[in-house]
């Protein structure tokens, strides 16, 4: 099959899987999630003025109707306004993304790199001393809390040496910078233990395939054994968990947002949560569902790059 005919079969693979989850979406959001009118207004709301505001949310409308709205908010990225704070959720949500992508992104960018090159370091000398040392960290950087990290980090780095602000934020280039240097970190702490494992155990499955044993019979070195073959082989997983990983940068991360005080989407996401502001739940999690469905399909093209020996029907 032609590459280009694949990746037109994949799109158009995608089309069914979005109406899917957007239904599941307006399910639970318009159905399970029940009247809202009742919560916005209060117990003693008049019939009057819980049907006003039905009428007002667009709640009375056909049920194809409303899905027909969810349908259309993702594609012109208008979702309305928010119930708690009565602006306009597509604002509020590009705000909060470019601030959260000022910590998520150098954050993913550093731990992907480290814990590619620990992984290989930790594979190539498998079973030696420094094998098990760094299985050993690993292990105990998995066992620690994120919120242990959180408070180690601002009571004794920022409260008591003063190395970094506690909390807070601001807007431009550079004066973000100093705050988000200690929540990267423990972004990197609570990324790269888990990442490295999952690396170190991929590449080990590649050393102990036929194609190894074969290129030692040759009389090749495990380095270029390691670096040329290996390596390549183990690539198609490694970049399926790093582009997966790339839709949910736009989230941050909702834990250190909120501790240091940073307004993302996450701390955008918590607020929403604390006031029930369904609106903008909804629009994030569309939002969120879109882009994770366009980067899985980018995921099974690049397979295709990468790999010539994958099938592609």
């Amino acid at each position: 099959m032609n590459i280009i005919v694949y990746i037109i079969k994949r799109i158009l693979y995608a089309i069914p899987v979005f109406f899917g989850v957007s239904f599941l979406i307006f399910i639970m959001f318009n159905i399970v999630a029940g009247d809202p009118t009742i919560m916005l207004l209060g117990k003693y709301a008049t019939a009057k003025q819980m049907a006003d505001l039905r009428h007002y949310l667009g709640l009375d409308k056909a049920w194809y109707l409303q899905y027909f709205d969810i349908l259309k908010s993702a594609f012109t990225f208008n979702f309305g306004h928010s119930w708690a704070t009565k602006q306009l959720i597509s604002e509020m949500i590009k705000s909060g993304a470019k601030v959260s992508l000022t910590l998520s992104l150098p954050s993913f960018i550093i731990s992907s790199i480290i814990s590619l090159i620990i992984s290989m370091i930790s594979a190539f000398y498998r079973g030696k001393w420094i094998d098990k040392f760094l299985v050993l960290i690993c292990v105990i950087m998995m066992s620690i809390s994120a919120l242990s990290y959180i408070l180690f980090g601002q009571w004794i780095l920022a409260y008591k040496f003063g190395l970094f602000p506690i909390e807070g934020y601001e807007y431009g280039f550079p004066f973000f910078i100093p705050y988000i240097i200690l929540p990267c970190i423990i972004w990197i702490i609570l990324s790269t233990g888990s990442d490295i494992r999952f690396y170190r155990t991929i590449i080990l499955d590649e050393l102990y395939q036929d194609y190894v044993r074969t290129a030692r019979a040759k009389g090749l070195s495990e380095t270029m054994i390691f670096c040329k073959h290996i390596l390549k082989n183990a690539m198609i997983p490694i970049i399926t968990n790093l582009i997966i990983q790339i839709p949910f940068l736009i989230l941050g991360f909702l834990l250190i947002e909120n501790f240091f005080g940073i307004p993302g989407l996450g701390s955008i996401i918590l607020d929403a949560i604390n006031n029930s502001d369904f609106p903008v739940i909804k629009a994030i999690t569309i939002l969120t569902a879109s882009v994770y469905i366009v980067f899985n399909a980018i995921t099974d093209i690049l397979y295709v790059i990468l790999d010539p020996r994958i099938n592609l029907k």
